[in-house]
């Protein structure tokens, strides 16, 4: 594996802009790799089998838990979600970068994984934006954005173990906040080690 990969974790309450981040910063590096999580869930319009979430029956995903083919899983609002352990060591093998969208659950198994990964929390200006946000998801009823803002809530409280913090007050910020994370930890020196020692050698 390159000493230069990077594995990060970004976490978020439901309705924080996560998503949209994301998109932007593999549009400003098409060479960071997403690894696409597999879900019970059915897909919801635009969705793209592959490309969004692997679409599997919870038999085929409980067969994978018991074969230990997660790297992390977890269960939400009665649908299962979990990144293959398989599809991140073959990114981080070919010494590519690599983003991983997770909640807090599934993020303290992945730090027990990969200590050297890059934990990143983004939050919503404040909970009364949130709440304005989670309203405004037209296909869900009173009593589920209700459950989604409780939950965002005890989410939020895992933020103190997190490396990096990104306040989403502004999307274009939020993205420029996100970047100057991913450069800078490519920049960290002990991801370095095999350029230095080319100097070292040259020296």
């Amino acid at each position: 594996m390159s000493n230069n990969a990077l594995v990060i974790i970004i976490s978020a309450p439901s309705g924080t802009g996560k998503t949209s981040i994301c998109r932007h910063i593999f549009r400003q590096f098409p060479d960071i790799r997403f690894s696409v999580s597999y879900t019970t869930r059915r897909p919801r319009s635009g969705e793209v089998d592959g490309r969004d979430y692997h679409f599997v029956t919870e038999a085929a995903f409980k067969e994978k838990v018991q074969n230990g083919e997660f790297a992390e899983w977890a269960e939400n609002y009665g649908h299962f979600y979990g990144t293959s352990r398989q599809v991140v060591e073959e990114i981080r093998s070919r010494g590519e970068d690599l983003i991983l969208d997770v909640e807090p659950r599934g993020a303290r198994a992945l730090k027990e994984l990969y200590p050297d990964g890059v934990f990143v929390f983004v939050l919503p200006p404040d909970l009364a934006e949130l709440k304005k946000r989670l309203q405004k998801r037209g296909a869900e009823d009173d009593e589920t954005r209700q459950r989604r803002f409780q939950k965002a809530k005890d989410e939020i409280r895992e933020v103190f173990w997190y490396d990096y913090i990104i306040v989403n007050d502004r999307l274009e910020s939020a993205v420029e906040r996100l970047r100057a994370v991913y450069l800078a930890e490519k920049c960290r020196k002990d991801r370095q080690s095999l350029v230095i020692d080319r100097f070292m050698k040259e020296a």
